[in-house]
């Protein structure tokens, strides 16, 4: 919530940096249960810095409403795309660069860590001294961009901007200095974004397509690609500069650039999704999800030999359709599980359902049966499958429990993800012993 409102507040994009606060987490997946609060919190930040320092957008761009014609003309289309594709391989290189520099102070040891920023810091200076343009946030020189005003812009100096502020940015943070690399990647795409502009102006004689366009596409593709952010760059940079028209070419380009950037990240904490997080804890999840790539990495027979019936065991209890909630949540007490299987009066599977759901109508409607309540669906497997199969599905549904069901849906037992942990730690023991 924190960072929702610091980046709503600081950048006045109190939509997007809700969304932020939910996705840079991961690579591929949503923290969700923060967003309603971030929106919350991001909002409130947001007014109190307008009120405070005024509701300006932070970039100013050309009006671009009721362009979207010309924005979606298929040569233009086609300059997007070379966009995202030049902002991909630039945001690997931003990636790898400011790493290996990263790592490559860190190696010095004959240098005292406080001094380090300061050889970086000087670095930057002397790049300053020809290239000011890297210097500070350089978001002014970004503007000029979006203005079209390329006086001191000229196009070696954009084709070299990037590269120049990866390094200035590698410099200035890896080396163990203060900073951030939302700002420096907003730079990078935005000039990136101008380069591709001017292309397109002397291929075309007469291309009257704003460069502005660019420069916000620009913008929004890089970040969304190296901070593996796509959907709250897209709205934080339409929120920052007040133009929404770009929302068709943000999306063409900016999923490119995440594609090819792939599993290279600006943020190296990212983990792949709220499975692996460690803010989740060890989740039995987690460590069925690690224990799967593992075994699929070594090619291991253990997926394909165990099926699903040697590691079920029988539900230690199960609930019927037409239980009360006040026998249900008896049942409980005797058995505290997170959740209980559900069937009907035929044993057949319906799903599961969970102790919260049972313990929120305590007191208050003990007589109502259990079909009346939320009952989640499931996952079920049958007897035959593999093991492989089943870790595969329980990953893919994020759950650490499936029922066994036969070809009637009728419940045979369960699997938990503790039992499918225990079962492949004894047969590799085993393994080991013979």
């Amino acid at each position: 919530m924190g960072l929702g409102a610091g980046m709503g507040s600081i950048f006045k994009a109190p939509f997007g940096g809700a969304i932020f606060a939910s996705e840079i987490l991961y690579l591929m997946d949503f923290e969700t249960e923060v967003i309603p609060p971030a929106f919350i919190a991001s909002l409130v930040g947001y007014l109190i810095t307008g009120y405070l320092t005024g509701w300006r957008h932070i970039f100013f761009a050309t009006n671009l409403a009721g362009m979207s014609y010309k924005l979606y003309e298929p040569l233009t289309l086609f300059f997007f795309v070379l966009l995202g594709v030049v902002n991909g391989f630039v945001g690997v290189i931003y990636v790898k660069v400011f790493y290996q520099l990263r790592d490559f102070f860190k190696r010095i040891e004959t240098v005292p860590d406080m001094l380090k920023p300061a050889i970086g810091g000087l670095l930057t200076g002397l790049m300053g001294v020809f290239f000011p343009q890297v210097l500070g946030s350089s978001y002014g020189w970004l503007q000029m961009a979006i203005n079209g005003d390329f006086n001191y812009l000229s196009i070696t100096v954009l084709i070299l901007l990037p590269f120049l502020k990866i390094l200035s940015t590698a410099f200035t943070v890896a080396s163990g200095g203060s900073g951030g690399t939302f700002a420096p990647a907003l730079v990078i795409g935005g000039s990136i974004g101008a380069s591709i502009w001017l292309l397109a102006k002397e291929l075309l004689p007469g291309y009257d397509v704003p460069v502005a366009a660019y420069v916000v596409v620009g913008m929004m593709s890089f970040f969304g690609g190296v901070g593996k952010v796509p959907i709250a760059t897209i709205l934080m940079v339409s929120e920052m500069t007040g133009e929404y028209e770009l929302f068709t070419p943000s999306l063409l380009t900016t999923i490119l650039c995440y594609l090819i950037t792939g599993h290279y990240s600006i943020y190296e904490s990212q983990v792949r999704s709220r499975v692996e997080s460690p803010a989740h804890g060890a989740s039995k999840i987690g460590s069925l999800s690690i224990l799967y790539e593992h075994l699929l990495e070594e090619n291991s027979s253990i997926l394909k030999e165990v099926k699903a019936s040697q590691i079920m065991i029988k539900a230690p209890v199960k609930l019927r359709c037409t239980d009360k909630v006040g026998s249900a949540i008896n049942l409980t007490r005797k058995y505290p599980y997170r959740m209980y299987p559900v069937v009907d009066g035929e044993n057949r599977f319906q799903g599961f359902i969970k102790v919260e759901d049972l313990i929120f109508l305590r007191g208050k409607a003990l007589n109502i049966e259990l079909a009346y309540l939320p009952i989640h669906r499931g996952v079920a497997v049958h007897p035959s499958e593999e093991l492989g199969e089943v870790m595969r599905k329980m990953i893919e549904h994020e759950v650490d429990k499936v029922a066994v069901v036969d070809s009637e849906n009728k419940l045979l037992g369960i699997i938990t993800a503790k039992e499918i942990l225990r079962h492949i730690a004894f047969k590799r023991q085993g393994r080991r012993e013979t």
